[in-house]
């Protein structure tokens, strides 16, 4: 039986990538019968008299999968934050680096539209991704107007399932019809009225970029820490991580614990006291979040 990939799911339909082909097929009654809904990304088993009229027979193991966006097997999610227009928010990027470390999604920090900043913000900017680069995480300064930084972008799209994330208005449409200008996705201006974008994409689809495959997506519509735990916080902020490891007490949360090797790397400059604000902030919200029952 031939496999492949679902790149695109529309109307019951889903179209399966089997090489270089698009093949239109439809889930067997089965998988609603176990609770299955196949996704993007799945890697699935399938049978097709023509290019028109498939079965998906059987959904292979997921490595990961999102709930909003409903994609699986990501393996990075390119998180596109503005340096303005709307201004650069460093509790947002938070909320979306513990989402996507708690799912074992790479994460990559891409800030765009480094050509609208003057020289002042420019210094911000630049001294905020130097702060991220030494938590850890990748991070590429572009623009889609002079296409700076995109050459930086291209390798680590290829071979990846990726994820475009960020709130409205920062400029995913615009970065990813740099990255392949053939697709000419619509965007709007942001409305100064709400401050966000009018442009939302409406479903979930697999592009292919060179040799990679990237999802345009509404982002994480929802950015509760719904599934998280206080004491698995720590792991979602990777210099935290780090420090606390030499924390005298096993389970430390990093608040008023004696001898916690975090609180240290605040007070010595080592750990950002915004990044450690967040972190308090975030476990305040997972506490006060009312029980699961």
């Amino acid at each position: 039986m031939p496999e492949g990939k679902i790149v695109k799911a529309l109307s019951g339909f889903y179209y399966v990538l089997h090489n270089d082909k698009l093949i239109q097929c439809r889930g067997r009654g089965i998988f609603r019968k176990n609770k299955i809904t196949p996704l993007v990304g799945d890697e699935v088993v399938f049978q097709a008299e023509n290019d028109l009229e498939g079965y998906i027979l059987e959904v292979k193991e997921r490595k990961n999968e999102l709930v909003r966006p409903p994609i699986a097997n990501v393996d990075q999610a390119i998180l596109v934050f503005s340096a303005v227009e709307p201004d650069f928010s460093t509790v947002l990027l938070d909320r979306f680096l513990v989402l996507v470390e708690f799912n074992h999604i790479e994460p990559l920090i891409c800030i765009t539209k480094m050509d609208l900043t003057n020289e002042a913000q420019k210094q911000v900017i630049s001294e905020f991704a130097e702060q991220y680069r030494k938590a850890g995480y990748e991070v590429i300064l572009t623009s889609s107007e002079t296409e700076m930084g995109i050459e930086l972008l291209n390798p680590h799209v290829e071979n990846k399932i990726s994820v475009f994330a960020g709130q409205s208005g920062v400029g995913k449409s615009s970065l990813l019809n740099v990255l392949r200008p053939d697709l000419e996705l619509k965007t709007n201006d942001i409305s100064t009225h709400l401050g966000r974008g009018k442009h939302t994409t409406r479903h979930v689809e697999l592009i292919q970029i060179g040799q990679g495959l990237i999802a345009d997506t509404p982002g994480f519509s929802s950015l509760e820490f719904t599934n998280i735990e206080a004491e698995e916080l720590t792991f979602c902020f990777p210099e935290i991580q780090r420090a606390s490891e030499n924390c005298k007490f096993r389970g430390c949360l990093h608040v008023t614990e004696p001898k916690c090797a975090v609180k240290s790397g605040v007070e010595s400059g080592e750990i950002p006291e915004y990044r450690y604000q967040h972190y308090l902030d975030f476990l305040q919200e997972i506490k006060d979040r009312k029980p699961r029952y």
